[in-house]
Parts: structure tokens; sequence; C-alpha cells
């Protein structure tokens, strides 16, 4: 049944899981620091910016689930994304504070930035349509590596169309919803993130 609906199924599950917004951001952050010299030895400040970023709001939003005050960690009903992501963005913004009082390197600081622009944008556009975490999350990871680690890392786009397909077997996403999300997060996000860094230096 590997590749009957079953089996497309289970795996569109495991994919849906294994690169869900909270995962790829975390790594994201965690590789931040390649941005600004010092690193490996600065990888710490990513490890921070991680906890701030995407462990504790994924924490809260478990919670949440549990409580029964969201409809399950992906948050798949529109209607509750825009007070979750503004949850995140609070807990984002503190995290922001922290890695500023460490003075943190530029790279950091940029990522974060340009996630609490992503936040805040993707938070308005739920209020009236569905557009996907999933593909903004994995293409503006995908699109950051090669700005950190050169062009040889370019295989990571292989990931977006994969997770796409994840998305629409388990029909969470139009392929509208899954198209913008990926424009979204290799153009918007990706795009803030470079100008910040050459803002802050």
């Amino acid at each position: 049944m590997l590749f009957g609906l079953p089996g497309r199924y289970a795996a569109a599950r495991v994919i849906t899981e294994v690169f869900q917004p909270p995962i790829v951001v975390a790594v994201m952050m965690v590789l931040s620091p390649a941005g600004s010299p010092g690193f490996p030895e600065t990888i710490w400040y990513g490890v921070i910016a991680a906890v701030f970023t995407c462990v504790v709001p994924f924490l809260v939003l478990v919670a949440l689930v549990r409580a029964g005050k969201v409809s399950d960690h992906h948050v798949s009903d529109r209607r509750q994304r825009g007070p979750v992501l503004a949850l995140s963005l609070v807990v984002v913004l503190a995290g922001l504070g922290v890695l500023a009082f460490l003075k943190a390197p530029a790279s950091v600081i940029a990522m974060v930035l340009a996630l609490v622009g992503g936040i805040a944008l993707l938070a308005l556009v739920s209020l009236v349509w569905k557009i996907s975490g999933h593909a903004a999350a994995i293409t503006s990871a995908a699109v950051s590596l090669m700005f950190l680690f050169g062009p040889a890392w370019w295989p990571a786009l292989l990931l977006v169309p994969v997770v796409m397909w994840s998305r629409i077997v388990l029909r969470a996403h139009t392929p509208a919803q899954l198209a913008a999300g990926a424009v979204f997060g290799g153009a918007v996000i990706v795009g803030l993130w470079r100008m910040l860094l050459a803002w802050l230096g």
C-alpha cells in the first residue's frame, strides 16, 4: 500500500510533522549566527533565539490545544490563527530583548526581526485567508541556507515541493495558499532578513 492512498496519507503526515514551522524555524535560528563573523562559536546565540521564537511558543500552543482553546497544533482553524500568532509575537519580542541585551550577532537579530515582521503579516493575512505557514517556513529556510552557506545548498529547495505535496494530500491547503506561502517565505521573510542584516551591519 506504499503508493496507495493510505501510504500517501501516512507519508504526507510524517512530512508535515517533521517539517512543521516551529521545527524548521528553530533549525534556521540555530544556524542564523553563520551570517555574521564568529560562527560556530556564536551558535549559542542561535540556540537562545530558537528557544524564544520556536520552543516556548510551541509549548504554549500545545497547552492551548490541551485546554481546548485551539483545534490542533497546526492551528487548522483559520479563525484561531490571529490570536495564536499574536501571542507568539509577544514571546518572540521578549526573546529579541534578551538577544539585544546579550549583544547577539547582527545576523541573529536580523533573522528574529524578519520573523517578527513575517508573523505580523501572516496574522493579518490569516484574518481573511488561510495562507500556508508550512510553505512559508520551508521556503524561507531553503533560501536562507543558500545565503548562509552558499549555492551548493540548493538541494534544500527540493524540500519545498515535498512539503507542499504533503499539505495537498492532507487537504490542509489549496495550491494557491501553498504558492502564496512559498512566495511569502522565500521573498518577503528572506528579503526582510537580508535588508535588516545589511542595515545592522
